[in-house]
């Protein structure tokens, strides 16, 4: 259950977080203009596959999965096969389908937490960045950033973001574990100001017959 779970978070800094990177004026402002665009949404709802790559067993696994933010607050639903978390911004509530069993506890606010409401800004925070050039695909034009964390006791030591040039938007990132795994997250689709209700962000187990509320509170 904790590697799903860690699994999500990877999943979170992925949306937006190089060796020896300096910061860069320009990659600074290409991320500025993302999490400004970004912050004029009010509901975000992205599909996305991630391709999990492992050294130790040399093997490929693909998931699907569908995310909401809202963008101006700490609130998130991220929905996978075999797992959902959904956070109202002081409440996670952890679903675990197999098991039949949801965990809730406290949302941890310090700037040491990853979660996927910070996916367009975590950057600002404990990271260099380098701007590494343009990459054309088709008729779209991608622009190439690496991402290093300050703290060298991350798990990862890099993540490369593709980002759409004239969407401004984040379309891809590969995350690059110390341990030789390595997790490519495409975003499929994305839907700015996605018409859903508030109550998407709070987890009623009242309509999950048969499911354990454990409560770690």
């Amino acid at each position: 259950m904790m590697k799903r779970l860690m699994l999500l978070l990877v999943i979170a800094i992925g949306f937006i977080s190089a060796v020896n990177a300096q910061t860069d004026a320009k990659a600074k402002t290409i991320l500025n203009e993302v999490s400004k665009k970004y912050r004029s949404y009010n509901i975000v709802k992205a599909d996305f596959s991630l391709l999990i790559e492992s050294k130790q067993t040399n093997s490929k696994d693909t998931q699907q999965g569908t995310l909401y933010v809202k963008a101006n607050a700490n609130k998130y639903k991220v929905s996978m096969t075999g797992q959902e978390m959904t956070s109202d911004g002081k409440t996670l509530w952890t679903y675990l389908k197999e098991e039949k069993e949801v965990q809730v506890t406290d949302v941890n606010t310090s700037d040491e937490a990853l979660n996927p409401a910070k996916i367009f800004t975590i950057y600002e925070k404990g990271f260099k960045y380098l701007y590494t050039g343009d990459k054309k695909v088709g008729a779209k034009v991608y622009q190439i950033i690496d991402l290093t964390p300050t703290d060298i006791n991350k798990s990862y030591f890099k993540i490369r973001l593709t980002i759409d040039k004239a969407a401004k938007q984040i379309a891809s990132a590969l995350i690059f574990e110390k341990n030789g795994n390595k997790y490519t997250y495409d975003v499929k689709s994305f839907v700015a100001n996605a018409k859903v209700p508030e109550s998407i962000f709070t987890f009623d187990a009242k309509k999950f017959p048969g499911v354990e509320v454990v409560d770690l509170r």
